[in-house]
C-alpha cells in the first residue's frame, strides 16, 4: 500500500490540479488515503503560489464527486455495509444524529482533519433520506472551506503548515464550525423572515 500511495501523490504532483482532484476524488469515495490530499495541496500551494484557487477548487471538487459516489451507494443499501464494518450502536447514534440535525451532521465531519471518521457519515446520510442538493451543498461548504484554510496556511507558513494543522486541527476545525454555525442559523432566520413577509404580503 505504500508503493501505491508513494506512485499516487508522484503522479498528482506530475499532473497537478488535475492529479490532486483524481486523489481527493479517491479519498472521498473506494480508496482510503488519509491525509495525502491535505499534503498535496500544501505543497502545491507552497511552490506555486498563484495557483491556490485553482488547487483548492480541484480538490473541492474531486471531493464532491467521490462523496456523491458513496452517497449514492447508501442510497442503494450502505446502511447494511456499515453494520458490517462498524459497532451496531455507534451505526444507531450516527444515524440518529443524521436524522436529527440534517445535512449539518454531514457538514461538520467533512471540516475535520484526519483520522476524524468521514465516510460513514456519507454513506449513512445516502441511507437517512437527506437530499442530494443539500448533501451536495454540505460537502461543497464543508470540504471548500476545509481546503481553502489549508491553501491560505500554505501561503502564510509554507510546507511547515501540514505541521500547524497537526498540532492546531481541532482548535482551526472548531473555530470554523463555529462560525459556519452562525452563519447557518442566520440563513435559516432570513429565509424564515422572507417566508413571514410573504405571507404577510398575501
Amino acid at each position: 500500500m505504500g508503493r501505491f500511495v508513494h506512485r499516487i501523490q508522484a503522479l498528482a504532483i506530475a499532473l497537478g490540479a488535475p492529479g490532486l482532484l483524481l486523489v481527493a476524488f479517491l479519498d472521498s469515495s473506494i480508496l482510503s488515503l488519509p491525509e495525502i490530499a491535505d499534503l498535496l495541496i500544501i505543497w502545491m500551494v507552497t511552490h506555486h503560489n498563484a495557483r491556490v484557487a485553482l488547487y483548492v477548487v480541484s480538490a473541492t471538487i474531486g471531493s464532491l464527486i467521490g462523496c456523491l459516489l458513496l452517497f449514492y451507494i447508501g442510497r442503494k443499501g450502505g446502511e447494511a455495509l456499515v453494520r458490517r464494518r462498524f459497532n451496531s450502536a455507534s451505526v444507531d447514534r450516527t444515524l440518529a444524529a443524521i436524522r436529527r440535525h440534517g445535512v449539518m451532521a454531514v457538514l461538520i465531519p467533512s471540516l475535520l482533519p484526519p483520522p476524524a471518521p468521514f465516510k460513514v457519515f456519507v454513506l449513512l446520510a445516502g441511507g437517512a433520506g437527506i437530499s442530494a442538493s443539500r448533501f451536495t451543498l454540505a460537502i461543497a461548504v464543508g470540504r471548500g472551506a476545509r481546503f481553502l484554510i489549508e491553501g491560505l496556511l500554505a501561503l502564510w507558513y509554507g510546507e511547515r503548515a501540514m505541521a500547524f494543522i497537526r498540532e492546531n486541527g481541532e482548535t482551526v476545525s472548531l473555530v470554523v464550525v463555529v462560525l459556519l454555525a452562525v452563519g447557518f442559523v442566520g440563513y435559516m432566520w432570513w429565509i424564515s423572515a422572507a417566508a413571514r413577509k410573504s405571507r404577510q404580503a398575501l
